[in-house]
């Protein structure tokens, strides 16, 4: 017998519990989609394309749904002769500025002979390059944003969709998605940007627990064994995930290392005991990646955030976790930033999980605000806060949760 063995008793396809994995059908979307669908009819009608703008948390179906939907619009749109559609889908992470995606939008309609650096151009002649692709191409081309908020200045996004408009393509007729994790996205672009880009808006809200159980069910039932899922499984993992501000990613996450765990410990069935002791082993792993990767200030307002969770003072708005994250900031020797720069890491907290945000609004004469939450539990973030907690001291809202002859080290799970 070899060292390794395939094993085949729990798993019958793993690989439909990742992220990457396209079902045949998008379920717990359908309003979102119908609306997504009609917004793009316009391309198989020969018309101009809408230009569409999808927002909402991590997790929430934007970019499977827009995958799902652009399949299905190229494989429609071959039927007729008078179409031609071209879909160019770019990820906008690490691509900070308009110049960076004028450049590797340039070379993805290029071949790898006729590529340009991604410096030492002046930016006009990157678009003047652009422009002359986009119309050799000719037809109807679709450009996929995703993550467009890490796009720092909005000149693309004011540029493409109104190139025609511009005389600056006199063939190609030019739609633009831009996909957004971040609500405040939107708000911060300029008027004449936000009049084109948002042209048809869509926003994908968090999972309820009812469509989290029908994605995981549509995945359990191609990635696993019959009768390996005892019941509750997926019910658990979906209030889980449900709790987790409605992320299927999470969901099928810990649906995936429940089974792992299950064939590590060389189990029949896959129970929810499993799926506790899964989640905790994921939910420490998350606090551990997302806060080591915050810097200083970011450890501070979670450190904020904690001790106002402590003593039962969230949801808080940014008003009232400011002053406890400065205190923090002056104890551990460093200036606090200002309001605007501390809100961006309440933001990024947010996106990780850590903590969760809700947008109020009181009116005319209240405005709208945000409200923040913990979400993750505090001893687990405290454990991976360590050397804060040392800087600034053991607040006493968390001394229940701190020995202090031991170290923070001893609460984390080997």
């Amino acid at each position: 017998m070899g060292m390794f063995e395939r094993d085949t008793e729990i798993y019958l396809d793993r690989d439909a519990l990742r992220e990457d994995y396209q079902p045949e059908n998008l379920v717990g979307r359908d309003t979102e989609l119908n609306r997504y669908r009609a917004a793009l009819q316009p391309v198989i009608n020969g018309e101009q394309p809408n230009n569409i703008f999808l927002y909402g948390k991590t997790g929430v179906g934007k970019t499977a749904g827009t995958r799902y939907l652009i399949d299905h619009l190229e494989e429609d749109a071959a039927k007729y002769e008078d179409i031609d559609l071209t879909v160019k889908m770019l990820n906008c992470d690490g691509l900070s500025s308009s110049y960076q995606i004028a450049t590797r939008l340039v070379n993805e309609f290029r071949d790898e002979t006729s590529q340009i650096s991604t410096t030492g151009y002046p930016r006009a002649t990157v678009y003047d390059m652009l422009w002359t692709e986009l119309d050799a191409c000719g037809g109807t081309i679709y450009i996929v944003l995703d993550e467009v908020d890490h796009i720092e200045d909005d000149s693309i996004l004011y540029q493409l969709p109104r190139a025609r408009a511009n005389a600056n393509l006199s063939s190609a007729k030019i739609g633009i998605i831009g996909i957004s994790n971040d609500f405040s996205f939107r708000d911060d672009l300029s008027p004449k940007v936000k009049s084109s880009l948002c042209e048809e808006e869509i926003q994908f809200p968090a999972y309820d627990a009812k469509e989290l159980i029908q994605i995981l069910q549509q995945r359990a039932d191609v990635a696993f064994h019959d009768g390996v899922l005892e019941d509750g499984v997926i019910e658990l993992c979906a209030a889980y995930g449900a709790k987790d501000a409605g992320d299927a990613r999470q969901s099928l996450d810990l649906l995936m290392k429940t089974g792992d765990l299950a064939r590590d410990k060389d189990t029949d069935t896959i129970s929810e005991s499993l799926v506790r002791e899964a989640r905790d082993v994921l939910e420490r792993g998350r606090i551990q990646e997302g806060i080591s990767g915050l810097t200083q200030h970011g450890h501070l307002v979670v450190y904020a955030m904690v001790t106002l969770d402590q003593e039962g003072k969230t949801p808080a708005r940014t008003r009232d976790i400011r002053p406890r994250y400065t205190n923090f900031a002056e104890k551990a020797g460093i200036d606090p930033l200002v309001p605007r720069r501390m809100r961006d890491h309440l933001g990024e907290l947010s996106m990780l999980g850590i903590i969760s945000a809700i947008e109020r609004n009181e009116g005319r004469r209240g405005g709208t605000y945000r409200e923040y939450s913990l979400e993750m539990d505090p001893e687990m973030i405290l454990a991976a806060l360590e050397k804060t907690v040392d800087d600034v001291g053991i607040h006493k809202s968390v001394t229940n949760l701190v020995d202090n002859e031991a170290k923070l080290s001893d609460f984390q799970s080997t």
